[in-house]
């Protein structure tokens, strides 16, 4: 299985930045009351202030040249009004859009985590939840910039820009031609940070995504790290990281920088020309002084917007990379889901099928880790599996909760296809506990009821009893409504596993999934624990991987799987007569311990 570590970057589809804009415009079209309020207010605004001009030469032409005073001073207090009127209509389309940008990017934020939550656990297997936080965080924080721009520098400005170039074609095409004059230079510039920009962009967003990645992992190993006294290793390789981030940051801030002072020339260019054609080809009068004033405004209005677009591209190429990885995981299809035809699969007695299962992950279709199994496990009969490390243990209990889908063959549950039937149906009847449960932020009591929120507090304690939990809960300041951290910080492994494991038998799973559980447990515990579950393991189906071999010698069948398949199946003593792989493997372990 292809993995992607801390340190390696992520490889990410190309995508075209039309088709990433488009996206997210969609997405502001969810608001498109609002949308239409604020592009009403900046249409208004930019009314306003390509009127300026326009009231500028009036001034000039008609008031001052003719010395009326009381015309100045109606001139005046209209601009006063509009104003007023502008800075109003501003305050409120800002207002409108900085609400609208907030609860789109929470809205994106959400359903970024619910389709993640959808992800088939090979999206998980192939890299760091850090890397998977960066784009649910930074990733789409970056969009809100973007898709607050859009709305508020290129629709305004792009209108500011067509309607100035109209005005200014109608009062002088000569004059006109001083704007036109800097037009390739600025196309120049933005096909250039185009070509440069945007990719050392997407390679900064990969190293800034390797430094949340590794902080995530250092904080989740910081007990690992200070065992082994791996401070200083591991603030050299932070540091490495922070280099490359830093590195990647500026080579883009380099390119990106560039465009402003091509704006900047093309402007001088244009002002120059302008001149160079009222002087030499218009002639400059005192009666056309105001209207020489107005171009000149309107020349540098012309430049103004152009700015305001090339820092909106220059800001989109820098977030459009974000976009992109925010849309790519969003895009994932998961490789488990619910077929078109697939029905809801009725309370379950237990009965187990393989038929001629073969299995390789998606990544690596050549090489099966199963290879055409078949077995069966009847209702409430307790299958041990044991073997090697990497033979495919997991790689079985992993299929019959779907985790995974077959290459070839089936995995049925009283005779229902598993892929006929819907995921939720089939996993709501399975109980599956793992080496490495995870315990939530919060009490206790939200831990066990974690899987079924609607059981009672007898219901509850009596799962807990029945692993022998309930002691040493009942011990603690709040008993069941004690507090613990995430992963359970302040208990014990074996405490943990104990909370875990009446977790799972609240729920009241059919079909019970035992992997490693017990593995944290000191051996004390491990004795109660298996006195607690025995009747219950009675009553379900159950499948129990243990390396510990002395945890599953009760079970009725124990199947060794090697070489992609059950090499040997039989009860404890059976196998122990046959003197074969299972005989051996007990024989070493009890031999290592001795």
């Amino acid at each position: 299985m292809a993995i992607n570590s801390t340190r390696e970057d992520e490889e990410l589809k190309e995508s075209l930045k039309l088709d990433v804009l488009k996206r997210l415009l969609s997405n502001l079209l969810e608001y498109r009351g609002k949308i239409v309020v604020v592009t009403l207010l900046i249409l208004l605004t930019v009314a306003i202030s390509t009127a300026y001009p326009l009231l500028i030469e009036k001034i000039i032409d008609d008031e001052i040249v003719a010395g009326n005073k009381e015309g100045l001073l109606v001139m005046a207090a209209i601009m006063i009004i509009i104003a007023l009127v502008s800075y109003a209509a501003t305050r409120i389309w800002r207002r409108i859009m900085a609400d609208v940008s907030n609860d789109l990017i929470m809205n994106i934020r959400r359903r970024l985590y619910v389709h993640i939550q959808k992800l088939g656990v090979d999206f998980f297997d192939q890299r760091p939840s850090g890397k998977i936080l960066a784009r649910v965080t930074g990733d789409v924080n970056a969009l809100k910039d973007v898709l607050s721009s859009t709305v508020t520098t290129l629709a305004p400005e792009a209108v500011t820009l067509l309607v100035i170039l109209v005005i200014m074609t109608i009062k002088s095409p000569v004059l006109t031609l001083s704007a036109a004059v800097a037009i390739p230079i600025i196309l120049i510039g933005l096909y250039f940070c185009e070509i440069l920009a945007h990719k050392r962009w997407q390679i900064w967003k990969k190293k800034d995504s390797n430094m949340t990645a590794f902080i995530h992992e250092g904080i989740e190993g910081v007990s690992i790290i200070q065992s082994f006294n791996a401070e200083k290793e591991s603030e050299r390789e932070f540091n490495g990281i922070v280099d490359e981030v830093i590195n990647a940051f500026r080579n883009a801030v380099v390119i990106t920088d560039l465009y402003s002072p091509t704006i900047e020339i093309a402007g001088g260019l244009g002002t120059a020309t302008l001149y160079y054609l009222a002087v030499t080809r218009l002639g400059v009068t005192k009666e056309s002084i105001g209207t020489l004033s107005a171009y000149v405004l309107y020349l540098g209005m012309f430049f103004q917007p152009i700015r305001n677009l090339a820092n909106y591209y220059n800001k989109l190429i820098t977030n459009l990379a974000s976009a992109e990885r925010v849309y790519e995981i969003m895009d994932m299809v998961p490789l488990v889901k619910d077929g078109e035809e697939v029905v809801d699969i009725p309370d379950i007695e237990g009965n187990v099928e393989f038929d001629h299962v073969t299995f390789a992950y998606p990544d690596e279709p050549d090489v099966d880790i199963l290879k055409d199994v078949s077995f069966k496990a009847g209702k409430g009969e307790t299958i041990a599996l044991v073997g090697p490390t990497g033979a495919g243990k997991t790689t079985i209990v992993s299929l019959i909760s779907r985790f995974y889908n077959t290459k070839s063959g089936r995995v049925l549950v009283d005779g229902y296809d598993i892929s006929k039937v819907t995921i939720q149906s089939l996993r709501s009847q399975l109980g599956i506990m793992t080496q490495d449960n995870y315990l939530f932020s919060g009490t206790i009591r939200d831990n066990i009821k974690y899987g079924r929120p609607d059981a009672t507090d007898e219901e509850m304690i009596a799962a807990a009893k029945a692993v022998h939990a309930h002691d040493f809960i009942s011990r603690m300041e709040k008993d069941y409504d004690t507090v613990i951290t995430e992963r359970g910080g302040g208990l014990s492994n074996g405490q943990r596993q104990l909370i875990a494991f009446a977790r799972t038998l609240l729920t009241d799973p059919r079909i019970l999934i035992l992997d490693e559980a017990t593995s944290s447990i000191d051996t004390k515990t491990e004795i109660l624990v298996q006195k607690g579950i025995e009747e219950l393991l009675k009553k379900r189906t159950s499948f129990v991987v243990a390396h510990r071999l002395s945890t599953i010698k009760n079970a009725d069948r124990i199947f060794f799987i090697d070489d992609g398949g059950i090499l040997e199946w039989g009860d404890h003593e059976s196998l122990m007569a046959a003197k074969g792989a299972y005989y051996d493997l007990y024989s070493s372990q009890f031999v290592s311990a001795s």
